[in-house]
């Protein structure tokens, strides 16, 4: 059986694809408020703009090309069993060709009815106002907002609890609940973080590669394989 690795990823990893990230901006998201774009409260007030929104989101996703740190982890399946828990909303792990790869936070390119959170429905172009699920409930993006529960966590700590090796890659551990995830790792389990600007951890005992996502991962992958 292959050993089994586990990943958590987020913005960071994207960010070398040309997807903007909230750490580097303030709590601005290309001019917005993120509360106001990216909250139940925000939607309530002004749906049209939270839609607009994620509709350019969508297409800068679609615009967007997996870069070699995505394709590094697929590639690492071939020696372990990879399993990447993601917080980001893209599919570049994806179309890199990882296999097994869970999202925290949802996915631009699915939508849901506001009333049915768990049937979701493929969408490549622009949500419209208006435009409705079977259910009769307005489509909106399949996205966890700011003050919605994360209900993949769970099936998130199921997998950490059996890492065998530990990746951390462009994430700042600042959104809660997915940076509670490393306190579920076994002891003694090896633990490395990729990072351009390392994030603060418990314990000493990480391999830290102080490096963007690409120029990280290609260190991690010459680690491995020796």
């Amino acid at each position: 059986m292959k050993p089994k690795l586990i990943v958590l990823t987020g913005a960071g990893i994207s960010a070398e694809s040309g997807l903007r990230t909230f750490r580097d901006s303030d709590g601005l998201w290309e001019g917005y408020d993120i509360y106001e774009v990216a909250s139940p409260l925000g939607w309530e007030k002004n749906p049209s703009l939270v839609q607009d929104f994620y509709n350019m989101r969508r297409k800068d996703v679609m615009a967007a090309q997996p870069n070699s740190a995505h394709m590094g982890l697929a590639q690492l399946e071939e020696w372990y069993d990879v399993r990447i828990i993601t917080q980001n909303i893209d599919d570049l792990h994806e179309r890199a060709g990882s296999t097994r790869v869970l999202h925290l936070h949802g996915e631009i390119l699915k939508k849901r009815s506001v009333l049915n959170e768990t049937e979701l429905y493929p969408v490549e172009g622009d949500i419209a106002m208006g435009e409705l699920a079977p259910d009769g409930g307005q489509f909106r993006p399949h996205v966890v907002w700011f003050g919605e529960s994360v209900t993949m966590i769970e099936p998130a700590v199921l997998e950490i609890v059996q890492a065998d090796l530990f990746v951390l890659i462009g994430t700042s551990l600042n959104v809660y609940p997915a940076a509670g995830l490393v306190d579920y790792l076994r002891p003694g389990v090896p633990k490395y973080i990729i990072d351009k600007k390392i994030p603060p951890v418990k314990g000493s005992d990480y391999h830290l590669i102080e490096k963007p996502a690409t120029e990280g991962m290609a260190e991690l992958m010459a680690l491995l394989k020796k």
